[in-house]
């Protein structure tokens, strides 16, 4: 009896060895290589540039219901659109021209306007939202510059969790190689071993950053304080995408070469004047609304 019970406990045993040397073995990894067109062949409509339109046809829907909550004028909000879109893609080209292939667009001056191409980078935009909003309270001085800024930067934290989408299905912005069991294996790009889904990542965090800053702005008293949606914004965004990048592939070759990437040292001021507006200690101030 006792015999009969050790054979059947050494049995399991050497079982659960086998299963514990076989699982990394298992591949858990998920295939991915969807068409970056959503009718391909008949229509050239890319998830890229339907999500990208998302986040503006998501947001102006957002402002929308803020300024009429705010009792601003919500017929200002096709021309804040405009000035904002024409910031969102000029930034982030020239962004993407400037910080990540100088060397060649500077050398080939025309080749920055074929945006078709590709080549968008989220700190220039991050640069020039701000001066177009900046501009358009110029011109429409009974709307504050941070009061604005404010709100915008909350539809922007939807977009940029749309544009992360649309870059997992051009399989661009790829991570590091992983072995956890959510790994991605990019096969468009002739892989077949999983990398770390980084725009999955980032898109899911942009999201929570988005109901946050929205939350915020309807029910926290730290909203009233001009520029502290935006401190929220920059600390949170540009503080994940710093530890992100530890898991991204580099974009660029020089950054094999950077204790830091590129992308780390971009947002490394953008923290910074986040907390500065967060804690409400920066000298110069913007009438709330």
């Amino acid at each position: 009896m006792v015999e009969g019970k050790k054979d059947l406990l050494k049995q399991n045993y050497n079982t659960s060895l086998a299963i514990f040397e076989l699982r990394p073995m298992i591949n858990l990894a998920i295939p991915w290589s969807p068409e970056p067109e959503l009718f391909p062949g008949l229509l050239p409509v890319r998830w890229y540039g339907l999500l990208f339109m998302s986040g503006f046809v998501f947001g102006y829907y957002i402002l929308q219901k803020i300024f009429v909550r705010h009792g601003k004028d919500p017929r200002l909000l096709d021309d804040l659109a405009l000035y904002v879109g024409v910031g969102t893609i000029l930034g982030a080209r020239l962004g993407h021209c400037l910080f990540y292939e100088p060397a060649y667009y500077l050398s080939h001056p025309l080749e920055i306007i074929k945006i078709w191409q590709g080549g968008l980078a989220s700190h220039g935009a991050a640069i020039c939202i701000p001066i177009t909003v900046w501009l358009f309270s110029r011109k429409n001085p009974q709307i504050g510059f941070l009061w604005l800024l404010d709100r915008v930067v909350v539809v922007v934290a939807l977009a940029g969790a749309l544009i992360r989408l649309g870059n997992l299905f051009n399989s661009e912005i790829v991570g590091e190689p992983t072995d956890l069991p959510w790994g991605f294996v990019f096969e468009r790009l002739g892989e077949n071993f999983p990398r770390h889904p980084s725009q999955l990542y980032e898109s899911l965090f942009y999201f929570l950053c988005f109901l946050v800053l929205r939350w915020m702005e309807r029910k926290h008293p730290s909203a009233q304080q001009p520029g502290a949606l935006l401190g929220a914004f920059l600390v949170l965004v540009f503080g994940f995408r710093f530890f992100i990048e530890f898991l991204k592939a580099d974009q660029v070759n020089f950054e094999s070469q950077m204790m830091l990437n590129m992308g780390q040292w971009l947002s490394i001021p953008a923290i910074v004047l986040g907390l500065l507006l967060w804690s409400g200690r920066l000298p110069w101030k913007s009438k709330a609304a």
